[in-house]
């Protein structure tokens, strides 16, 4: 069997972004039923990077630069957080974190809170079922391109499964952050994000490579629920449809 390309996913509310080592290739779905497809190089390659404390923040780096390029591309792609619920619930989250970082909770449990307050926005975004189902679409397409059989919605790279690791170590670090003077406590919050990042995306790595491991399946359960029960609907066959012909463009960019 041929050397699969390592790809990735994101899910919009009219469509699929598939991006995979050094290109992207987002389709859509246009209102008169029509399919758009518009693919790309990129021009970030965050796996490149070897050190492991900026190989975390240089993929963040990497999946927001596609994301003006995607819409310079297809400006008719609807991506998940331009809706004004989500806008208004990204500053409700903000002003929410601040208040439990001024509050009398324990260091651990304000950072722990605040990291729950940040999910917010991302659970409204899946409220409504089209972005949830694009979101299984995605998952099915590279799932089956990936075990070469069909696959269900739900898949093991799921940034989801994000959620435990990343709670953990921004929680840690952010705790830590706050024990020191405050003059220097918002430079070393800056620090502990960073660190957090690098480290729950380290971490991830390892839930992937050691799925049997007991602490990888305690650490991806939150996620995995999430993803089963929250992020993910099962597609229809027209939205099965725009996430394989993302698919078949970027693996055609990717051999060229």
């Amino acid at each position: 069997m041929a050397d699969k390309v390592r790809l990735g996913g994101m899910a919009l509310r009219n469509g699929v972004l598939v991006h995979g080592p050094s290109s992207w290739a987002c389709a859509v779905r246009l209102p008169d039923g029509s399919l758009k497809v518009a693919a790309e190089r990129k021009r970030v390659i965050a796996n490149r990077i070897r050190n492991p404390l900026l190989r975390g923040p240089a993929r963040l780096a990497e999946a927001l630069a596609v994301l003006p390029a995607v819409k310079r591309r297809l400006p008719e792609a609807k991506l998940a957080f331009e809706q004004p619920s989500v806008i208004v619930a990204m500053g409700l989250s903000a002003i929410g974190v601040r208040v439990v970082r001024g509050s009398r909770l324990m260091p651990a449990g304000q950072e722990l809170t605040a990291g729950l307050l940040a999910l917010a926005p991302a659970l409204l975004s899946l409220r409504g079922n089209e972005l949830a189902a694009y979101h299984g679409a995605e998952h099915i397409s590279i799932g089956t391109y990936e075990h070469d059989e069909p696959r269900a919605r739900e898949h093991e790279r799921c940034g989801t499964h994000l959620v435990g690791p990343l709670l953990a170590t921004s929680a840690a670090a952010n705790a830590l952050a706050a024990t020191v003077p405050r003059r220097f406590r918002a430079p070393a919050r800056a620090a502990a994000s960073l660190g957090a990042i690098a480290a729950a995306t380290e971490l991830f790595g390892w839930m992937v490579r050691n799925p049997e491991k007991k602490l990888a399946r305690a650490l991806a359960k939150p996620g995995h629920e999430l993803q089963h029960r929250y992020a993910t609907k099962e597609p229809s066959p027209e939205q099965l449809e725009v996430a394989e012909a993302a698919l078949r463009a970027c693996l055609e960019l990717e051999a060229a």
